[in-house]
């Protein structure tokens, strides 16, 4: 298996992993100083807004997680799905740019 390839998850750890990377992208969104150049602030509401549903979202699948047993993760095997999931260039976005 690649790098690239989406490692086998259970179905909690693949909605784990797909809300953390939503809640990544949601915060990209809030970065006032991101790489467009401007900063829209209604969609800056928008993307708080979304932000808190998908935090309690991630609250819940992890709530499940412990209920069946699952009391630790892989992280080598999560972080492959994140990398796989286009990860590194989305938590990217979250930096701020070179002056």
């Amino acid at each position: 298996m690649t790098e690239r390839e989406l490692p086998a998850l259970t179905r909690a750890e693949q909605d784990l992993v797909d809300r953390y990377l939503r809640i990544v992208d949601l915060v990209a969104r809030l970065n006032p100083a991101r790489d467009s150049g401007h900063f829209d602030v209604r969609g800056c509401v928008l993307a708080a807004q979304a932000l808190a549903a998908e935090a309690k979202a991630i609250g819940v699948v992890a709530e499940t997680m412990l209920e069946r047993g699952e009391g630790e993760l892989h992280v080598g095997t999560l972080a492959q799905a994140m990398r796989a999931l286009d990860g590194e260039r989305r938590i990217g976005r979250l930096r701020l740019p070179k002056s």
